[in-house]
């Protein structure tokens, strides 16, 4: 969900070719930068499309709810450690061979979700998923950044930023459909986007290379977070929208299909994917319909809206009501995606170029702690209080966070119009 609005052209040069062949199968800057806007949103599709498929193989194996949200949360707990350990590898072998084996990895894991016969097939697959999601995250986002073209760096920023969101929508939706229409939607979902990973990899080697290999690879592997200086007290200012914002996307993505069975009785795999599509979907478009306001006052407005939208959904499960439900969803989706978008448009600037992926690495390891621990522990208390006061009492506590953040943020709004 990141991606700085800084120049990224003084930082990087791309590698010399060793022959002329190779130069001229070398994408141009024109098809590089929309491939890897398309590979970066293909990797949150695919991290969001077996969300609809946990009740299937509910149904079919007859796991705990409990451990439904084991097998979303080691997902993300894999993609931290991940984002740990290579988060900022890229910034010193270049972004095409983290990329390159990043869809490698993306693939065995959808082979892994297809062959599965077991919840533990299904924790395995999440494992890989998540590995690879969390190398690439970093060096993908900033690859995006600096294959835009010098005029549209500001769209590389915002693409980086509605991606994960614009992708999780589309990816529970496409599986929801399926899971209504296909007669076999695992092997229809997770083929294709095996395939897509495998053509995404073979693409990526005609990429241009957009970082000169520079000393430290081997170091940069020893698990760390590292903010840059000019970046942390703003980071630290984001950091009620990043728990607000990531804490309800774990809640949608864990748990709001076995609401919809359990709290609202409706068993539709269609509905199901346009609950989590309605959150994501409209999260990724409020950056753009808001796009004429400033970042700080963008944030005040998407918190604002996200606490409305969170309340309203606390609401509705008290009452049961399903139209209340998603338009509940559908506020805090468009609320949540814009705070968090104008999080990533103020902190991209703070950035070196050769700090880039570090930044986004940490960014995206305290979206990903966030989006998994909450989720877990709320499965964890299903069996002792039942899913609806879990629920419940989760979506409030996300209230409580958003209209904390929304204070804050009107509090910078006015001080910002002081000066």
């Amino acid at each position: 969900m990141t991606a700085p609005a800084a120049s990224a052209t003084s930082a990087a040069s791309p590698l010399k070719s060793s022959s002329s062949s190779a130069t001229r199968w070398k994408l141009p800057s024109a098809a590089a930068f929309p491939l890897l806007a398309v590979l970066l949103f293909a990797f949150f599709v695919a991290g969001s499309a077996p969300s609809p498929l946990f009740v299937v193989f509910q149904q079919q194996w007859g796991f705990s709810p409990a451990l439904l949200t084991v097998a979303f949360a080691i997902y993300a707990i894999a993609l931290l450690a991940s984002l740990l350990v290579a988060g900022s590898l890229s910034d010193h072998i270049g972004r095409r061979p983290v990329v390159f084996t990043a869809l490698l990895l993306q693939a065995g894991a959808m082979l892994t979700f297809l062959l599965a016969e077991s919840i533990n097939g299904i924790i395995a697959a999440r494992i890989v998923q998540g590995i690879a999601t969390g190398m690439v995250s970093g060096a993908l986002t900033a690859a995006v950044v600096e294959a835009a073209p010098a005029a549209q760096k500001r769209l590389g920023a915002m693409i980086g930023s509605v991606s994960p969101l614009a992708g999780l929508a589309v990816g529970a939706l496409l599986t929801g459909i399926a899971v209504k229409f296909a007669l076999h939607p695992v092997p229809l979902v997770f083929g294709v986007l095996a395939a897509i990973c495998v053509v995404g990899a073979v693409a990526t080697l005609f990429l241009p290379e957009s970082v000169t290999p520079r000393p430290g690879a081997l170091a940069s592997l020893v698990p760390r977070i590292s903010i840059p200086v000019q970046a942390r007290a703003e980071f630290a200012r984001g950091l009620p929208t990043i728990l607000a914002v990531w804490s309800l996307a774990g809640l949608y993505l864990s748990l709001v299909p076995s609401m919809l069975q359990q709290i609202f009785g409706i068993h539709d795999g269609v509905v199901n994917g346009l609950a989590i599509a309605a959150f994501f979907g409209l999260g990724a478009a409020s950056p753009t319909l808001l796009k004429n306001l400033s970042p700080v006052r963008m944030s005040a407005v998407g918190m604002s809206v996200l606490a409305v939208g969170t309340g309203l959904v606390v609401v509705s499960l008290a009452t049961r009501s399903v139209a209340l439900f998603f338009v509940g969803t559908a506020l805090a989706g468009f609320g949540g995606g814009s705070a968090f978008s104008s999080q990533v448009q103020t902190l991209a600037p703070l950035a070196q170029p050769h700090q880039r992926a570090e930044l986004f690495a940490a960014l995206y390891a305290a979206s990903y702690l966030i989006f998994s621990v909450p989720a877990m522990l709320a499965g964890r208390l299903i069996a002792p209080l039942g899913l609806q006061a879990t629920a419940e009492g989760y979506a409030a506590l996300v209230l409580v966070v958003a209209a904390l953040g929304a204070w804050l943020r009107w509090g910078s709004v006015r001080a910002a119009a002081l000066r």
